[in-house]
């Protein structure tokens, strides 16, 4: 299952080029690949980190993002093990009846942890 998926945490920037200046200029983070809207940066070992603009009405996000290959079989073993997954349908993102958004040529399915935390999996 997880166990041995990379992991990205996720973060918020409510000035995403003020956050590029930062993660960039002084911590020296590659960029992966970027919009005007998010960046991912390559860390070490196989990690990443997902850096993403917030807008300032919005209040949860995801902390974390499990990378996996097959996100319809994680997604159904999780379900199994009784893991209820979000459904969203707003403006970029709708999930389907599988509990999975298609968005610009990847997958992504949102669960919460005992403690109200934002996960996701991603397939890209």
């Amino acid at each position: 299952m997880l166990a041995n998926s990379p992991i990205a945490p996720t973060l918020p920037a409510m000035d995403l080029r003020r956050a590029r200046g930062f993660y960039e200029g002084k911590l020296g983070l590659k960029v992966i690949q970027a919009t005007d809207q998010d960046v991912m940066y390559e860390c070490g070992a196989g990690t990443m980190l997902y850096v993403w603009q917030r807008e300032p009405s919005q209040t949860d996000h995801t902390e974390a993002a499990f990378k996996v290959d097959n996100i319809e079989k994680e997604v159904a073993e999780l379900k199994g093990k009784g893991v209820e997954f979000e459904s969203y349908d707003m403006p970029g993102i709708k999930t389907d009846d599988d509990s999975i958004a298609r968005i610009d040529g990847y997958k992504g399915a949102w669960f919460k942890d005992t403690e109200g935390n934002i996960l996701s999996l991603t397939e890209m």
